[in-house]
């Protein structure tokens, strides 16, 4: 198995859960969700995690508890 270098982990897990929460409708102010996306997947990584699933949709979990979006 091929390592994958961590930058690609970081981005390609952004943009799992950006994609996500743009389809459902849950994406809110562009920029804030870049960054707060960005970081709590950067947090996760240098925390060991290296699943983009399990990034992405922790991620996902994350900005809707902090931005008070809920499943209907």
């Amino acid at each position: 198995m091929v390592d994958t270098p961590l930058s690609h982990l970081v981005e390609h897990s952004v943009q799992i859960a950006w994609e996500f929460l743009k389809r459902s409708g849950d994406l809110g102010d562009a920029a804030e969700a870049s960054q707060f996306l960005s970081h709590k997947i950067e947090q996760m990584v240098r925390n060991g995690e290296r699943s983009r699933l399990l990034l992405s949709n922790r991620a996902i979990d994350a900005y809707r508890r902090q931005f008070g979006v809920l499943d209907a």
